[in-house]
C-alpha cells in the first residue's frame, strides 16, 4: 500500500508562511489525487487542498483560496502545500492522503491512505 510521510509543521507568526510536505512510497500509482486536510479542536476536519497527479487541477477550500499552493514533483513523489498569508485559524494538525480519483477531492470519505499529522500553530 501507500505510505505517506508528513513533515514542516511549526510555529510561526500571523502572515507568516510555511511549506508541509508529504513524501509518497509504496504502491502510489493507482492513486490519482493527493488531498491535504486540516484538524483542530475548534473546528471540524477541513479539506483544504487536493491536485490530481493526471490532469494537474488543483482545488482548494474557500477559506485558503489565494494562499495556499498545493503542488508536485517527479512521478509523485513529494507533494507540497504552500501556506502563505497565514491566520490563526489556519492552526491545526494538517494530513495528507490519496485517493484513487479527484472527484470528491475535498472529502474525507474518497481518501484511502493517510500520512501522519503535523501540527501548525498561527500566533498573533
Amino acid at each position: 500500500p501507500p505510505r505517506l510521510a508528513v513533515s514542516g509543521g511549526d510555529s510561526v507568526q500571523v502572515g507568516g508562511s510555511l511549506r508541509l510536505s508529504c513524501v509518497l512510497s509504496g504502491a502510489i500509482a493507482s492513486f490519482d489525487c493527493l488531498g491535504w486536510f486540516r484538524q483542530s479542536p475548534e473546528k471540524e476536519d477541513e479539506g483544504v487542498a487536493a491536485r490530481s497527479a493526471d490532469t494537474g487541477r488543483a482545488f482548494y477550500a474557500n477559506s485558503v483560496e489565494g494562499r495556499f499552493t498545493i503542488s508536485r514533483r517527479d512521478v509523485m513523489s513529494t507533494a507540497y502545500l504552500q501556506m502563505d498569508n497565514l491566520r490563526p485559524e489556519d492552526s491545526g494538525v494538517y494530513y495528507c492522503a490519496v485517493a484513487k480519483s479527484c472527484w470528491t477531492p475535498l472529502k474525507r470519505p474518497s481518501y484511502s491512505y493517510w500520512g501522519q499529522g503535523t501540527q501548525v500553530t498561527v500566533s498573533s
